[in-house]
């Protein structure tokens, strides 16, 4: 049996990952030196998971599995996904407690209701704005009802920002793109595959950032929304 090949932007983000692996493991902080409020973010998540206690979390697009850890160490059954063959394999090296696969975010191998939480730490910005709505719709269906979500990552201003970097972590050539969409889309887009908001911070560029970071903590509703 034969298997169709992979859109062409998840093959770029598949092979540019495999390629900067090793070094983005070594230049990526460690969720212990990020700023106090991004730390506090993963706390407060951690902490409703623990008292929702709905079933596993999946960290989607982990990489060499750092925050993975570091969900697990705050006492959440999480585990990691990632498109990268290479950072997974870095992941399981590094934590062989934990369960790290090979998946994409557009197409999980996870049973509908299955999951308790979703983080997608700065893992989306790969995904093509036409993209999104399927890969939040699998965050809807893969989440049980009431499981929550923790998204986060750089977002553009007014109008959203197409990057095409050529080198990245070291040097290494990548081919991937990045959408840094404004804050208020990636809400609504959101809201429409079903998903509600209940918080989100809004961290502005300082010396130490580049670029506006937007997080958000959502949850599946219990029952269906009203159309």
């Amino acid at each position: 049996m034969t298997h169709a090949p992979a859109p062409s932007h998840l093959a770029a983000i598949r092979d540019s990952y495999d390629t900067v692996a090793a070094d983005y493991a070594q230049l990526v902080k460690n969720p212990a030196e990020l700023d106090p409020l991004s730390r506090a973010m993963l706390a407060a998540f951690a902490e409703a998971l623990q008292v929702a206690d709905l079933g596993p979390v999946a960290d989607l697009g982990c990489g060499p599995g750092k925050v993975t850890a570091h969900l697990a160490a705050l006492g959440v059954p999480a585990f990691g996904v990632d498109l990268s063959p290479k950072m997974i394999e870095l992941a399981r090296r590094a934590y062989p407690d934990l369960d790290f696969t090979v998946g994409s975010m557009t197409s999980l191998a996870i049973r509908d209701s299955e999951l308790g939480g979703i983080l997608a730490y700065y893992s989306t910005h790969h995904t093509p704005p036409e993209q999104l709505p399927l890969v939040y719709a699998e965050f809807h269906r893969t989440l049980a009802p009431g499981g929550l979500l923790m998204l986060a990552g750089h977002v553009g201003d007014d109008e959203y920002l197409h990057l095409r970097p050529t080198q990245a972590y070291g040097g290494h050539p990548v081919s991937y793109e990045s959408h840094l969409l404004p804050a208020e889309r990636i809400a609504e887009l959101l809201n429409r595959a079903g998903l509600v908001i209940t918080s989100r911070l809004v961290q502005e560029p300082d010396e130490g950032a580049r670029r506006t970071v937007a997080t958000f903590l959502a949850r599946k509703p219990e029952r269906l929304l009203a159309p």
